[in-house]
């Protein structure tokens, strides 16, 4: 198991990678460095290799199917998650990784936007649309999390075996957020520099098609995550809209004591029997979202007896503090057995 793992995904990043791997590497000497090509044609791979780097491949387009990958195959104490494009400055790793290995925090936030984002960034409507997610997610989910599109993240080892990870692209930091947030996790936020590409390179990330991808995903994670809260705000909709339409109609009997317009009165009716449909689905589906939660929280406790049976076997764990002898002897007699296959 590694100390600290840096996780590049990149995707046609040459003129840029070479000087993110040595900066990282400087900054965290004990790191890993592990940079997964997401189909580059630019030579990507073979410069990051030259440079150092564990090169790996995820064939499959898009930063979502890059980061599953990543956090399948990888196991670490502290995953760092940063871009292959020089826009996050690598001296503020270890700041990030301080926060996972002596804080216990499961998420670390590089929060770009508390400093100097807004004046490094030369594209406004991504100015804008950062703005705009951060304060829809805050306000929805009641969070405090400054920077919810940032690429630049510190994870813990339960945070990320327990990720189930379903973007496929660019949305993926938005439900990283939203699941670290909803399964009560512990997120730091850290104040970082951020600069914009240097000259000749490229983002891959398209203000409107992205964007729209990224709101979509937040209304999905919200019906997902709070479907009490979602289903609550269409019943409202639904009876608001079928009482405008009601009203008159039920003014008219009133005063007349006869129904004139009866295809109104129906359809009014069918739709106050959808509002109820819908306040009754959320109310289900939140009872089988706190099961989930409650089956949540259970394997976090499997999870963290298979970190700490890592990290006896990495010999990162001092004997003394194995639950008892019986569980040393039978992790020597494995590490016995495999160096005699050796």
């Amino acid at each position: 198991m590694d100390e600290i793992a840096v996780l590049i995904p990149c995707y046609n990043e040459s003129k840029t990678i070479e000087k993110v791997i040595k900066d990282f590497k400087r900054a965290l000497p004990g790191a890993v460095i592990y940079v997964y090509d997401n189909n580059s044609k630019d030579g990507t791979d073979e410069i990051a290799r030259r440079a150092g780097a564990v090169v790996r491949y995820e064939y499959q387009q898009g930063k979502g199917n890059v980061i599953r990958r990543m956090f399948r195959e990888i196991d670490a104490k502290c995953y760092v998650m940063t871009d292959g494009d020089d826009t996050y400055p690598a001296d503020e790793a270890e700041k990030l990784c301080e926060a996972v290995l002596e804080r216990n925090a499961d998420m670390v936030v590089g929060d770009r936007l508390s400093s100097s984002y807004f004046e490094e960034n030369k594209r406004p409507f991504h100015n804008f649309g950062n703005s705009l997610v951060r304060g829809a997610i805050n306000s929805m989910f009641k969070s405090d999390i400054r920077d919810i599109m940032t690429g630049y993240r510190a994870f813990s080892y339960q945070f990320v075996k327990s990720f189930p990870v379903l973007s496929k692209g660019f949305e993926i930091e938005t439900e990283m957020s939203i699941h670290a947030i909803d399964k009560n996790m512990r997120v730091e936020n850290v104040i970082i520099q951020y600069r914009d590409r240097p000259e000749g390179s490229e983002s891959k990330l398209n203000t409107y098609s992205d964007g729209f991808k990224v709101i979509m995903t937040i209304i999905k994670l919200y019906k997902n995550y709070k479907p009490m809260g979602f289903f609550s705000w269409i019943a409202v909709v639904l009876v608001l809209l079928s009482t405008a339409f009601l009203a008159p109609v039920m003014g008219e009997y009133f005063d007349t004591g006869l129904v004139e317009r009866f295809p109104t009165l129906i359809v009014c009716g069918f739709v106050y029997m959808a509002a109820m449909q819908s306040f009754f689905a959320g109310l289900m589906l939140s009872t089988m979202k706190q099961k989930n939660m409650q089956d949540y929280e259970m394997s976090l406790i499997f999870l963290n007896r298979e970190y700490q049976k890592q990290l006896a076997v990495s010999g990162d764990k001092p004997e003394e503090e194995y639950e008892d002898t019986n569980e040393l002897c039978r992790l020597r007699h494995r590490d016995d057995r495999v160096e005699s296959q050796v």
